[in-house]
């Protein structure tokens, strides 16, 4: 049976890294701007969570824009070669190092999250994302993992006008092999992430759809496919729960019941409780 404190926000004070991928989606100016990590953020900070998004990441002191994006990223793949030789060996040193920065800075800012939000369509190519769900779960963080519906409506289309043309119909297969295209309609993970992440944190969708008049949110392509086809288990309202004091279960597969889940620690500050700080 869960635990209930409906006077205790348990999110509150709590600190959460946005995980996700950002190099090869559709377009990175329009992820940074408009994408999923805005809407997250802009809910979790209503709660009283500090938020690690990485496409605006903190200064460090000292330091400054250590590891900052974007611009750099592209300088290093322009820098990036296949070279053999000293030219080319020096060329991949100098994108390790520059780039190793970003890499430093986003592991350190999982590091002193409570948990981590991760979405991972499976029709998106992404290196760091993994990297940080492993890191998380090795320090027996909770990582929530949002799996959305992957559908491809406009080929879909595309297919139909295309069968009264054989050639232009031969085209798409071959395009659909080469990418490849996947569908993946009901949000499957990928079953190496079930036991590492753990079975009761997964999620295929955020629910959007549900806060919009709260938060005043715009129509767009996430709450278009939210209303379409409600997730079953969405993200938010999991995330409001803990807000309302409900502390978060897991199964325990040996017991065959719900059991409070060890790994949400999200640690009291000695200082609030009046207790001296080691």
């Amino acid at each position: 049976m869960a635990d209930t404190h409906p006077s205790r926000n348990l999110l509150n004070g709590a600190r959460a890294y946005l995980s996700g991928p950002m190099d090869f989606v559709a377009s990175r100016a329009h992820e940074r701007d408009f994408g999923w990590r805005n809407r997250t953020r802009q809910f979790l900070a209503h709660y009283g969570v500090t938020v690690f998004n990485p496409w605006q990441k903190p200064q460090v002191r000292g330091l400054g824009a250590f590891g900052e994006e974007d611009q750099r990223n592209s300088e290093f793949a322009r820098l990036w070669t296949f070279e053999p030789g000293p030219a080319g060996a020096k060329a991949r040193a100098e994108v390790a190092t520059g780039y190793g920065q970003t890499v430093h800075i986003d592991l350190r800012m999982v590091d002193i999250s409570d948990f981590v939000i991760a979405y991972c369509p499976t029709n998106i190519y992404s290196v760091g994302t993994p990297h940080e769900i492993v890191v998380a779960t090795t320090q027996h963080k909770p990582v929530l993992f949002v799996s959305p519906p992957v559908e491809f409506h406009a080929l879909k289309r595309l297919r139909a006008k295309a069968a009264a043309d054989p050639e232009l119909s031969q085209m798409l297969d071959q395009l659909t092999r080469e990418v490849p295209i996947h569908e993946n309609p009901e949000g499957r993970p990928s079953l190496w992430y079930v036991p590492i992440v753990g079975s009761e944190n997964f999620f295929d969708g955020f629910g959007f759809h549900l806060y919009r008049e709260r938060f005043g949110w715009e129509i767009d392509h996430h709450i278009e496919k939210e209303t379409a086809r409600p997730p079953r288990r969405p993200l938010l309202p999991f995330l409001e729960q803990l807000a309302d004091g409900h502390y978060p279960q897991r199964w325990d597969h040996r017991e065959q019941t719900f059991k409070n889940d060890r790994d949400w620690l999200i640690l009291e500050d000695a200082l609030e409780q009046g207790q001296p700080a080691e």
